[in-house]
């Protein structure tokens, strides 16, 4: 590890970079949609904060901010190519914790897989100044200072990024209470075969959304409609999965479903509702390069960490 700087200490240059972790994580999160990436970013933003003179800076939080979003928009330069090339529907890699676990890093900075996918509409500037001054709070004079732009500039990108998140993020954010019953009582009837409770469940325009990313079964395109999303289903569940398992866990800070298939994580699955309480939107996540991090409840002591 370094050495002091300017009179800070190792151990006060490392508190104060701690003490900010989640805010950051939350930054490269939001901006990459990918746990594994973030972590790398802020590993990055560690190495380049223990080799400045941390007494000369004085608003860490703003300065390791800048750091931060700064690594990721070049990260995303190389994501946006992956991107062109990637087999089937793209949905963002979940977080996966303990049902209401407390504390944490990635439980302090959540965000629903359905409002990443709204942010992955925005550029990778609108993302950015809509996260800084939306989510994280800064002034739009500071997000001017880190991104090298007037604040006039930013002020009219977060305009833009405003307008448009508010156009396409969810109409409707059911109780947590009615997610959690709808979601287990549709799971009742998948997994029972009863096809017409499924379609008294789903919202005659559902849409379902299956990311395999061309390495596991998974549909290439979004399904529309109920009786296509419900067969669909069906199908899947018909082939043969070993030794599956069904887990309750947040997704992202919401109710969510983890299926494992011999005690490894295989498919998360999210669901969101409208109005009248059917299910009008279904995520499943099964390319297992983005299940990777995901700890299964019980098969280890770090199995609610996330």
């Amino acid at each position: 590890m370094h050495g002091t700087v300017e009179g800070v200490t190792d151990s006060a240059v490392l508190t104060t970079f701690e003490e900010h972790r989640p805010t950051l994580f939350g930054i490269a999160y939001r901006m990459l949609s990918s746990v594994a990436d973030a972590e790398d970013i802020v590993q990055d933003a560690w190495l380049k904060w223990s080799a400045v003179d941390v007494g000369q800076i004085a608003q860490p939080r703003a300065y390791l901010a800048r750091t931060v979003t700064n690594l990721s928009l070049n990260r995303l330069q190389s994501a946006a190519v992956q991107r062109e090339s990637y087999v089937g529907p793209w949905l963002p890699e979940p977080l996966v914790t303990a049902p209401d676990a407390s504390g944490g890093v990635e439980q302090e900075e959540t965000v629903s897989l359905a409002m990443l996918v709204v942010l992955e509409t925005l550029s990778p500037l609108e993302r950015a100044v809509f996260l800084l001054k939306e989510v994280f709070g800064f002034s739009y004079a500071e997000i001017g200072g880190m991104l090298d732009r007037s604040e006039t500039a930013v002020r009219q990108v977060g305009s833009r990024a405003r307008s448009h998140v508010q156009a396409r993020r969810p109409r409707y954010d059911a109780p947590v209470e009615q997610r959690r019953a709808v979601t287990e009582e549709f799971l009742a009837a998948c997994v029972g075969g009863d096809l017409n409770r499924m379609m008294e469940l789903l919202a005659p325009e559902v849409t379902a959304w299956s990311d395999g990313g061309g390495k596991i079964r998974a549909a290439l395109r979004p399904l529309h409609g109920a009786d296509k999303v419900a067969r669909w289903i069906l199908g899947v569940l018909r082939q043969p999965i070993p030794d599956l398992a069904v887990h309750q866990v947040d997704v992202n800070g919401r109710f969510g479903l983890l299926f494992t298939s011999a005690g490894v994580a295989d498919d998360v699955v999210t669901v969101e509702l409208d109005e009248t309480g059917a299910i009008a939107e279904i995520r499943l996540v099964r390319n297992p390069d983005k299940l990777r991090h995901v700890a299964v409840p019980g098969s280890g002591p770090d199995a609610d960490a996330g």
